[in-house]
């Protein structure tokens, strides 16, 4: 994957802004589509998996970080990222076993989550 490339370039897709405006989160995610996903931080990354956006290249990129730290924190809270990707719709991991399964073995590997997280950990465990 070239990482030189924005969501936009990759999906061969691009958004325009709808006539009569769009919310500030919708502007954002616009915004991020069009940044190479290599300079994505981790809050963007949260946003964009959040709003089910890019995740064939977003999850790939998402678990690189979560490998290294499992609570990887945007914005919001510490494992806000790892939120983000427990709480895709099930369908979402049935396109992603292999991604699904690695998910699962660092949720387990954790000795210590987060109040924040136990209901979206235990959520994951049990798609």
């Amino acid at each position: 994957m070239n990482r030189d490339l924005s969501l936009e370039e990759l999906e061969r897709d691009h958004w325009s802004a709808p006539p009569g405006g769009e919310t500030r989160l919708m502007t954002t995610v616009r915004e991020l589509r069009r940044k190479p996903i290599g300079g994505l931080t981790v809050e963007d990354m949260r946003l964009l998996i959040g709003q089910d956006v890019g995740l064939a290249y977003l999850l790939p990129l998402a678990m690189e970080v979560l490998r290294d730290n499992p609570l990887a924190e945007g914005d919001m809270y510490e494992g806000d990222l790892l939120a983000a990707v427990l709480t895709r719709r099930a369908e979402a991991w049935r396109e992603f076993p292999e991604l699904r399964q690695e998910v699962r073995r660092i949720v387990s590997a954790l000795t210590d989550v987060p109040p924040a997280l136990k209901r979206e950990v235990e959520g994951f465990l049990a798609l």
